[in-house]
């Protein structure tokens, strides 16, 4: 079978079960079974795959059309023009998380000290801090995480982007093994409610892990944890940014507003528009 005809015939199959990128899945998983990129599909078009490359396809093929998210398919997914590694048990980066990102590195310019220490609650696959470890270089991050399972597929990622000497892993529970003062505190909690869970995507509910997406009854409940135990490891003037649902900012800014330690509290919108980001300084 002829590469055009194999992206041709899963496109079709994908369009059929409803899935939103047919094409694109089709490609990347295309490129994973020949061991290629989407560049060469388009260079090749006419080449006949090996039987092996038709049997990996195809499985990879069913796997889809059971609703199993294509980066766990091929086990990575691009954040900050990284490639992660990811796999089930693992929340799969998002896009929108990049203004996390954005936001802490804002902060940091802002700061402007040597030797920033960092906390990222609930790192995952380590996103969040790979991706300012590769930009702060004389940065310390602590990486927290409850998910032993977790913690492993970030070390790997770590030590793929060579940034293993400006992060440390901890296993705990949000904010409980940590002692010490810093700069800034960073998450991207759970924050989908136990209601707006059940009319997610079946590949969402399905494959991705529960415990990284539900924050309570009104998806807000990590927040509020976060809010009122940062402090405690914040330097004065320090900075808490935490990513939040759509439609969250007014409950957020809240819950912020009357806290006394904090002070100044922004929001900051992702591609599609949505206050996605909030930041608030410590008092000093």
């Amino acid at each position: 079978m002829e590469i055009l005809k194999a992206l041709e015939k899963a496109e079709t199959a994908f369009k059929r079960e409803g899935l939103l990128t047919p094409r694109l899945d089709a490609e990347v998983l295309l490129s994973h079974a020949t061991h290629g990129d989407r560049n060469y599909l388009y260079k090749n078009w006419e080449r006949v795959l090996t039987d092996d490359e038709v049997d990996l396809f195809q499985v990879f093929v069913e796997r889809r059309l059971e609703k199993e998210p294509v980066a766990y398919i091929v086990g990575k997914k691009e954040f900050w023009s990284l490639d992660l590694e990811v796999k089930r048990g693992v929340l799969i980066p998002r896009p929108d998380t990049e203004a996390v990102v954005e936001e802490t590195l804002r902060i940091s310019n802002e700061l402007n000290k040597e030797d920033l220490r960092i906390l990222d609650v609930g790192t995952g696959s380590g996103a969040i801090s790979i991706a300012l470890a590769v930009q702060l270089k004389d940065s310390l991050i602590v990486a927290v995480d409850a998910s032993m399972d977790a913690l492993k597929i970030a070390s790997r990622n770590i030590e793929t982007h060579g940034v293993r000497k400006r992060i440390l892993l901890l296993c705990g529970n949000l904010l409980k093994p940590l002692s010490g003062k810093f700069d800034i505190v960073v998450s991207n909690p759970p924050y989908v409610s136990e209601e707006e869970f059940e009319r997610l995507p079946e590949e969402i509910r399905k494959y991705e892990p529960r415990g990284a997406l539900v924050s309570g009854k009104e998806g807000t409940e990590y927040h509020r944890e976060l809010v009122g135990s940062a402090k405690y490891l914040l330097r004065s003037g320090g900075w808490l940014v935490m990513e939040i649902g759509a439609g969250h900012a007014e409950a957020v800014k809240e819950m912020i507003t009357r806290d006394d330690d904090y002070g100044d509290v922004l929001f900051h919108r992702d591609l599609g528009g949505i206050e996605r980001v909030v930041s608030a300084r410590k008092e000093l």
